[in-house]
């Protein structure tokens, strides 16, 4: 396929209000799209938007507050789109949510919350806005998976069986949408700096003890900066990429998987708490 062509066009962007979705939206801005984002946060989306307007004064930037975990907000917001854009550039599936907790310690609410998120709303979003993709020649479907959907560590079901669930979903369509001329990347970030661990669920029957420990350990090892993924994102678009590993903590897991498919959890594990231990130790200093 050629490359990708970010002028003059429109981008959808989920999770467009923080962390790599912020990033992203300035990226695409400075590239040359209009957008459309969308977020459930109003005033950190508003706030977004105000700054690339400011920035990008040629830009058109429209707005959209929703729910994504949602069923009829994503159905109404993803009509809207439709009604006002008939033709799509670029659609990046990039809302997500985390939660916590071994399986046994999670709500079954909790566990569809968190795959209606992270599953069902870009599912939903695709398949509605698919014909406004192929309605512009040369278009691209990105879709934000994880390292946990290459990997799957214990404590993380629901977000893994998500993010698995959208990795699927994108390398069957990366296919299917061949002829169209629909490219598909799927991107699995690492531990990028970003709001995912303060605002992250904790399962119900995690012991209210164990929380704020959890909370600071994952949140001091999220450090690779959001701005420098986007970038990697956005040139992968261009280069039209079918996979981008963003960080080596999630290149280093993938080919661990790649070399031990049935140990390489118990590896992880130890890189992992080796890991933890140096965080936590930066953490109380």
């Amino acid at each position: 396929m050629s490359p990708y062509r970010f002028p003059g066009r429109t981008a959808v962007l989920t999770g467009a209000a923080s962390g790599i979705g912020e990033q992203l939206a300035h990226g695409l801005a400075a590239r040359g799209s209009d957008l459309v984002l969308v977020d459930r946060d109003a005033l950190r989306l508003d706030a977004v938007a105000e700054r690339i307007r400011a920035t990008h004064p040629d830009r058109a930037v429209e707005t959209l507050v929703a729910d994504l975990g949602d069923r009829a907000a994503v159905l109404s917001t993803a009509a809207g789109i439709r009604e006002r854009h008939p033709t799509i550039g670029l659609l990046v599936n990039n809302a997500g949510m985390a939660l916590g907790g071994r399986f046994d310690q999670l709500d079954v609410a909790q566990f569809e919350q968190v795959m209606a998120v992270n599953f069902t709303a870009p599912m939903l979003l695709i398949h509605h806005l698919l014909p406004a993709l192929t309605a512009e020649p040369g278009s691209h479907l990105v879709n934000v998976s994880s390292l946990y959907g290459l990997i799957a560590p214990p404590g993380q079901s629901a977000y893994s069986a998500s993010k698995f669930a959208l990795r699927g979903l994108s390398e069957v369509l990366r296919g299917e949408l061949l002829e169209s001329g629909v490219g598909v990347t799927t991107v699995h970030p690492g531990g990028i700096r970003t709001r995912i661990a303060e605002s992250a669920q904790i399962g119900a029957g995690v012991p209210a003890t164990e929380v704020e420990p959890q909370q600071r350990v994952f949140a001091a090892l999220l450090t690779y900066p959001p701005e420098k993924a986007a970038r990697e994102i956005l040139d992968a678009v261009e280069r039209r990429r079918a996979r981008v590993l963003i960080a080596a903590s999630a290149k280093i897991p993938d080919v661990l998987a790649r070399l031990l498919p049935v140990s390489h959890m118990r590896v992880i594990g130890r890189l992992t708490a080796a890991a933890g231990r140096r965080a936590r130790t930066a953490v109380t200093r």
